[in-house]
């Protein structure tokens, strides 16, 4: 029997786990550094995601068959040229590739050089050129920082006073540190969004699912943008030609630029993507699942998790299994999230929600024997169901169940 390592501590790393259990081939199944929420699936281990020594030396310790790393930061930080140069297997991107997600400029660029369809856009080190682009361009306007910013980097603005005031908290302020030290300047593109994950080994790719997120933080698509306040799968609104093109004109194309870079790319490609007038073009990359798309597309994934990942690390085709009924997740967070916001605040009514109900752990820990919150995404409610009206009923009638003072989610996630 097979030990599994996840690497992370949210809602996704919650929602990984529970898959992984399901599998006859997995004994046991450790999280690092995981949360309260996930020990009835998997048994968490006090060191941090980014300490790779420590977890090398626990993976070799537990003799750990498969470790999946779930954030960016340890993937563009290098975790898996170091897991690889001690011979342990893990699934994920190099520092090599997982640039793709590290920096907008370098996923442009890419774009641009292999037309593979996106915005126009610009990048800038310096306020003043940016802003004269500013005044050449049409509102809205797009400002991304070039590195991370845990999902919170790209800010939409309406008017150039408000896109002019953000370029001066990104390059002169040092809102989001290094990670803006570099900003994309990109046009605004209309049509419907959604998320196109796919698993990659250089140039083969094996498209998931479609899932479609809830970027921002109040209903209608109001207010700033979040990590993720809700999202669903499937997207019935996205059409099978749609899917054929991104795949052909994406997904395939990218894979093959990145190993004609020298950097091929072994993972999680998300594409994040809108269906426009001129086509589908590519809104972002990311160099791993989704989260909470994952939360809602791992269960309607019938094969086993621990096959696949094992399949494609050993060069084999693998064939993907997927149930027909749909998925939906709500975040529960806390109050003044994606901005500045309390924590420690305990959390009540977890073991009344309905068992057809999975309550995945995104930001909690435990204090005192209760569970209290610990992060501006709390919690993921997800249920899978016949069709999405109907999850999304059952989800929202049990979702008040739960309480924790501040707590806000939005009220019309899957509302199609």
């Amino acid at each position: 029997m097979n030990k599994v390592l996840i690497i992370g501590r949210g809602g996704r790393e919650h929602a990984l786990a529970m898959k992984f259990s399901e599998s006859p081939h997995v004994s046991t199944i450790f999280v690092a550094p995981g949360n309260v929420g996930m020990k009835d699936v998997a048994t968490t281990i006090d060191i941090d995601e980014n300490n790779f020594s420590e977890l090398i030396k626990f993976a070799k310790k537990e003799n750990i068959k498969l470790t999946f790393v779930g954030p960016e930061v340890p993937l563009v930080n290098g975790i898996v040229d170091k897991f690889k140069e001690n011979n342990l297997n893990i699934f994920g991107p190099t520092k090599a590739a997982s640039i793709i997600e590290g920096s907008k400029d370098f996923s442009k660029n890419l774009m641009k050089k292999y037309n593979i369809p996106t915005a126009e856009y610009e990048t800038f080190t310096e306020l003043r050129p940016a802003v004269e682009y500013l005044k050449k361009s049409k509102p809205p306007y797009v400002l991304k920082a070039d590195g991370l910013a845990a999902g919170k980097g790209v800010v939409i603005c309406n008017n150039i006073n408000e896109a002019e005031n953000t370029l001066k908290d990104m390059l002169s302020q040092n809102k989001f540190g290094d990670a803006g030290a570099k900003v994309v300047i990109e046009e605004f593109l209309v049509g419907e969004e959604f998320s196109f994950m796919a698993f990659v080994n250089n140039e083969k790719v094996y498209p998931l699912e479609l899932s479609k997120d809830h970027k921002t933080v109040f209903e209608n698509n109001q207010g700033p943008n979040t990590g993720g306040m809700g999202a669903y799968s499937p997207v019935p609104s996205i059409t099978k030609e749609i899917i054929e093109s991104s795949v052909k004109n994406i997904l395939n194309p990218t894979a093959k630029a990145m190993v004609k870079e020298g950097r091929p790319f072994t993972g999680v490609l998300y594409a994040g993507l809108i269906s426009t007038v001129d086509g589908v073009k590519v809104i972002e990359f990311n160099a791993r699942f989704g989260d909470p798309e994952t939360e809602v597309l791992l269960p309607r994934l019938q094969s086993d998790l621990f096959l696949i990942l094992q399949d494609i690390l050993n060069d084999k085709d693998i064939n993907l299994k997927w149930s027909e009924e749909a998925c939906i997740g709500v975040v529960l967070c806390s109050d003044g999230y994606p901005n500045k916001y309390k924590t420690e605040i305990p959390i009540n009514g977890l073991k009344e929600v309905s068992k057809n109900i999975n309550v995945l752990h995104s930001g909690t820990k435990e204090k005192n024997s209760e569970i209290v919150t610990s992060g501006g995404r709390v919690l993921v409610l997800t249920n899978i169901a016949n069709n999405l009206k109907k999850a999304r009923e059952n989800i929202y009638n049990e979702i008040e169940k739960i309480k924790f003072d501040g707590m806000h989610f939005r009220k019309d996630i899957a509302d199609v």
